[in-house]
């Protein structure tokens, strides 16, 4: 693709020779000729003139750049179109293998690939354009949308529904059962049946060994646009708006609910039966054990407002030095009651 026809695709300003073509995105250390490249983090500015890219993603600030520049004022967002316009994704063929297992009474809808060792379930619905990864099950009732991708190896369980335009990386989990029991006076545990369902709304990505559980009654959902990372855990009766991202690990206790845009980083959590308000942030590592109101950034264990929680790091640091401050005073205290008293 020629630079003139790329930044025409993404909207950018071009500066240079369009008649450049580029094949592929790189890295700006790692690009060469035929890729383009980008900077949207400063911290790389200083590797941007000796870049052997043909052409470079860039903000209207960016100077120095030994090529034709691709100006945009979101060249982070312009650099994921590149990537997308230049590197296709890789889809199955259309067609059912005959190594797979589909239910007479599923529904198929056209142009729908099915891999092989792959078992769909009676009543099942797979919408158009859909394709489904080899190993993979859709368990009875369950439904897929439209132009969904589910790799290999992932578990779609009994009457999930899941919109249009969902990736499910491997191994994923969906509908598995809620982690619920009810104690016996004799200390055993008597398991609760879960017998709800589990609602994916439109593009949402769902990351590899992530599971998303069922509860016994209503409804666990996850809500349009939301991106999920590796190894997360939602609980039964959870409920993610839209457009939330969860990086990896984080775990989400049953019956919480966090609300449009929320952001969490990676191995934070959240109890169980609590609020994350709109736009909320939650650092990574932090345990938020209370409601947390819309756009408020927290941190830490148990996870509190960002700032006192930085505070309270530097504070902790000094702790051995301000001990020894304690304790130098006190020696003076001591001497100067001493010296009173004998007066």
């Amino acid at each position: 693709m020629t630079l003139t026809e790329l930044a025409q695709r993404l909207g950018c300003r071009l500066e240079g020779d369009g008649r450049i073509e580029v094949v592929r995105v790189a890295g700006i250390e790692d690009a060469g000729p035929g890729e383009i490249t980008f900077l949207a983090n400063s911290k790389y500015a200083s590797k941007l003139p000796t870049t052997r890219a043909s052409a470079v993603i860039a903000g209207d600030g960016v100077n120095g750049a030994p090529c034709p520049v691709l100006r945009t004022s979101e060249p982070y967002l312009a650099f994921a179109e590149a990537v997308a316009l230049l590197s296709p994704p890789r889809r199955q063929a259309p067609g059912i293998s005959p190594l797979a297992a589909v239910d007479p009474t599923a529904i198929i809808g056209p142009d729908v690939a099915i891999g092989p060792f792959v078992s769909i379930g009676a009543g099942a619905r797979v919408g158009a354009g859909s394709s489904v990864g080899s190993h993979t099950v859709v368990a009875s009732g369950a439904s897929l949308g439209s132009e969904c991708v589910i790799h290999s190896r992932v578990t779609i369980r009994e009457d999930v529904t899941i919109g249009s335009r969902v990736v499910i990386q491997d191994g994923a989990v969906v509908g598995s059962d809620g982690f619920g029991f009810a104690r016996r006076r004799d200390g055993t545990h008597q398991k609760i049946p879960q017998t709800g369902r589990v609602v994916i709304e439109d593009d949402v990505e769902i990351g590899a060994n992530s599971t998303i559980d069922r509860p016994a009654v209503g409804e666990t959902r996850i809500g349009a646009g939301a991106k999920i990372d590796n190894l997360v855990q939602i609980a039964h009766g959870v409920r993610i708006g839209r457009n939330v991202l969860l990086a990896a690990q984080v775990g989400i206790a049953g019956s919480t609910v966090l609300e449009d845009d929320v952001m969490m980083a990676g191995q934070s959590g959240a109890t169980g039966h609590i609020r994350l308000g709109r736009g909320a942030i939650v650092g990574a590592k932090s345990a938020v054990t209370k409601d947390v109101e819309a756009g408020q950034h927290v941190a830490g264990v148990p996870a509190g407002d960002l700032t006192e929680w930085r505070e309270s790091v530097v504070l902790l640091r000094r702790l051995p030095e301000l001990r020894k401050l304690v304790a130098a005073l006190e020696t003076r205290l001591a001497a100067l009651e001493k010296k009173g008293a004998g007066e």
